[in-house]
């Protein structure tokens, strides 16, 4: 099974030459690459995942029933939110969606597992920091989905070949056909391979004169999107099996 998902986020970098990109702008750019995404899920057929960054979740809200009304998950990315504030965004999410939010995404910035439980979610998918040294890390990993503290664990995932993690930064950086063939192999030997990728990706950094690191700029914008239409069309073909992650869990 293939676990596609989204984190939505504003991208934070810093531009060039003193351009003053204000939030506004910043959000409007989220906007414009969740519908590029929409608009390639919509065309191949397929459900993902979206973990939205709570302190947008209210300035996001038409994106989101958007997001929701196509058939999507809505789940929450936590950047740096107080348990209170992740507790005031799920019931006003829930509210205007008329949805329960079952899963909750973190990095650096993590509560409790204990304290999750408590404001109703089902499921943590935690992930790392993905920089350009971390794919050559060897890492020690376990696909098994476990519980603790009655709410489910999602492990991120790694190839058991290549040891290669199936973050952000892998997806953007490597050829599609060696993605392709590391996903084909790992679901072999694995129930599913997690994927993510980041909205800020399918930004234009050249045109917006954001400072983006090169390993970053590469496969960014336009090509990220050519990058996602031929791996879903890849999918299709192959005839894998997608799902969102709450049916997949529950």
């Amino acid at each position: 099974m293939i676990l596609l998902t989204f984190n939505l986020m504003n991208i934070e970098s810093e531009t060039k030459n003193d351009v003053q990109i204000f939030d506004d702008e910043r959000l409007s750019i989220t906007e414009a690459n969740t519908k590029s995404i929409l608009r390639i899920l919509d065309i191949h057929e397929i459900k993902a995942s979206f973990f939205i960054e709570i302190s947008l979740i209210e300035k996001l809200k038409n994106l989101i029933k958007a997001i929701s009304a196509q058939g999507h998950e809505i789940a929450f990315y936590n950047k740096n939110s107080s348990a209170s504030q992740i507790e005031e965004a799920k019931k006003f999410a829930e509210d205007f969606l008329e949805k329960q939010i079952k899963g909750i995404r973190q990095k650096e910035f993590k509560i409790a597992d204990a304290d999750l439980k408590l404001m109703g979610f089902s499921y943590i998918s935690n992930i790392d920091n993905a920089d350009i040294l971390f794919p050559f890390k060897r890492l020690k990993r376990d696909s098994e989905i476990t519980e603790e503290n009655g709410i489910s664990i999602i492990p991120e995932s790694i190839s058991p070949y290549s040891q290669l993690p199936y973050n952000d930064f892998v997806f953007q950086a490597l050829p599609m056909k060696y993605y392709q063939n590391m996903v084909f192999e790992t679901l072999k030997n694995d129930d599913f391979v997690l994927i993510y990728l980041d909205s800020w990706q399918f930004t234009d950094v050249a045109k917006y004169q954001f400072k983006v690191p090169f390993y970053r700029r590469y496969n960014s914008g336009k090509k990220m999107e050519d990058k996602l239409e031929a791996f879903l069309s890849w999918i299709n073909e192959k005839e894998l099996a997608t799902s969102r992650m709450k049916d997949y869990i529950f």
